[in-house]
């Protein structure tokens, strides 16, 4: 390969950013200059509910058709916009470190969201939000809201709305300083986030140049590539799109992966939870297992691990009702 190496984008503000950061970082990877190559998907011009556009797969669609069709090189995802699914002719390369995967209500006054008053209007895109809120709050009400980090931020300013849910991530990569509002982050363990969330995905074509997968891999980050795959494979096992009200974190405490995934009601009345830590480090690999049979040669690799484990929460979850609460 010679040239500039190409980096597809969406054109929001937050995808440039988080483009631009994985573009820096190949460039010193590769040796070779990175240009970012904007391209239109159909989540950015339909004002739709993410629910009526079908989740996930909206963003993601158009930027596949053109890293297929050799428009760019790769492209960058926020990983929670990604459907479970493998696409043909593609491959994740890479899975940067992870940015803070927490939830943040903001607000004008710092009031914490289980103290909002009854009547109190918050807004958000997400069914997984809505049902949490729904649970934690039930005295107030949501409204689906669609629009980038600073028009969300806006409403809540003009007073429109009482506070708004924004990922923490989108707020650091855009490096963005909520002037005038307060944030709350929302513990992990009892607010988990949508799977991959905080995490970014760097995608290329299966038949790409070893040098571009070579220089690419140098980025992944082995410890967020088997957090994701547990979370992705919980959700994938409950056959679950992005509006489904799921919420999974993987979190790692020394060599152990704890996961906490709960299932939700839409209207926040009922949830089914799981919380497991599970051992991941690689010295286990091919001992005995406690009550879940013998490990297998295959399990010597940690994100087989992961993608085991997570089938498991979701068989598990599905057998203490979460069909039943979240059809």
């Amino acid at each position: 390969m010679s040239g500039a190496i190409r980096l597809g984008t969406r054109r929001s503000a937050l995808a440039t950013a988080q483009s631009q950061q994985i573009a820096d970082a190949l460039a010193a990877s590769a040796g070779r200059p990175v240009e970012l190559v904007p391209i239109t998907s159909e989540g950015d011009v339909s004002r739709a509910s993410l629910s009526v556009l079908g989740g996930r797969g909206v963003f993601a669609t158009r930027l596949r058709e053109a890293l297929l069709a050799g428009e760019c090189d790769l492209l960058v995802h926020s990983l929670k916009d990604l459907p479970t699914a493998a696409a043909p002719g593609l491959v994740i390369a890479a899975t940067p470190a992870r940015e803070d995967a927490r939830d943040v209500v903001l607000t004008r006054d710092g009031t914490a969201l289980d103290a909002l008053a009854t009547g109190a209007v918050v807004g958000t895109g997400s069914p997984r939000r809505m049902a949490q809120i729904a649970m934690r709050n039930p005295r107030i009400r949501t409204q689906d809201i669609r629009g980038n980090i600073d028009s969300r931020m806006a409403r809540v300013r003009t007073g429109e709305l009482d506070a708004v849910i924004l990922a923490a991530a989108g707020l650091a990569r855009l490096g963005h300083v909520a002037e005038g509002l307060v944030g709350e982050p929302l513990g992990l363990a009892e607010w988990p986030t949508a799977p991959g969330q905080g995490a970014l995905a760097v995608e290329t074509r299966d038949d790409a140049p070893d040098e571009l997968r070579e220089a690419i891999a140098r980025l992944d980050d082995l410890r967020t590539r088997v957090a994701i795959t547990t979370e992705r494979a919980v959700l994938a096992g409950l056959d679950a799109g992005c509006s489904a009200p799921v919420g999974v974190h993987a979190q790692w405490h020394g060599d152990g992966l704890r996961v906490r995934a709960l299932v939700y009601a839409p209207d926040g009345s009922a949830r089914v939870g799981l919380d497991r830590t599970v051992i991941m480090a690689d010295r286990y690999a091919g001992e005995s297992g406690s009550g879940n049979g013998a490990h297998t040669a295959d399990d010597a690799d940690p994100v087989t691990r992961a993608r085991r484990t997570g089938d498991d929460i979701a068989r598990e979850l599905l057998a203490r009702g979460a069909a039943e609460v979240a059809p």
